[in-house]
């Protein structure tokens, strides 16, 4: 079982995003048996909160349901449980690296990775923003949940354990 985390600040709008998008995209591709996904914050501002309410409203409108996950922050023993360790932005990746231990940096990555097309590094962050903020979340979330998808298929992502 490969195990991807998504990670972004509080937990309730890119991270949980992520975690709903892909989902729907292994189950559409037949990996829904071989990859379990989670999300969570850098921060433990919103633990056990729903994702924000515009956020499940964008992502409902394409056919995405968010409304059953909850934030929770990320802890030492993610960087043990997880294969791939996904952070939405540079500072998230910053957070990231200097948490794990020696033998997880290596799992920790950029979620744009997977998006290279996007010609961006991070995913913007809408807390503060508009509905069209929301909308280049799901772009741009979508995008990369394809491009995982690929690697995964190509067995480019794997089990560390």
């Amino acid at each position: 079982m490969i195990r991807i985390l998504f990670v972004c600040t509080g937990n309730i709008c890119r991270s949980p995003t992520a975690e709903g998008v892909l989902r729907r995209k292994l189950a559409e591709a037949g990996l829904s048996e071989k990859v379990e996904t989670l999300s969570a914050g850098t921060r433990g501002y919103h633990v056990g909160d729903p994702p924000d309410p515009r956020a499940q409203k964008h992502a409902r409108a394409r056919g995405y349901e968010l409304s059953a996950l909850r934030a929770r922050q990320v802890g030492a023993s993610h960087f043990d449980e997880f294969d791939l360790i996904l952070a939405m932005d540079q500072e998230h990746e910053r957070d990231l690296t200097r948490l794990a231990p020696p033998e997880a940096k290596g799992r920790v990555r950029r979620f744009l990775e997977f998006a290279p097309e996007s010609g961006l590094q991070d995913v913007p962050d809408p807390y503060y923003g508009e509905a069209a903020d929301f909308e280049l979340v799901l772009d741009l979330v979508e995008a990369g949940a394809d491009g995982i998808v690929v690697a995964i298929t190509r067995g480019e992502i794997v089990s560390h354990r």
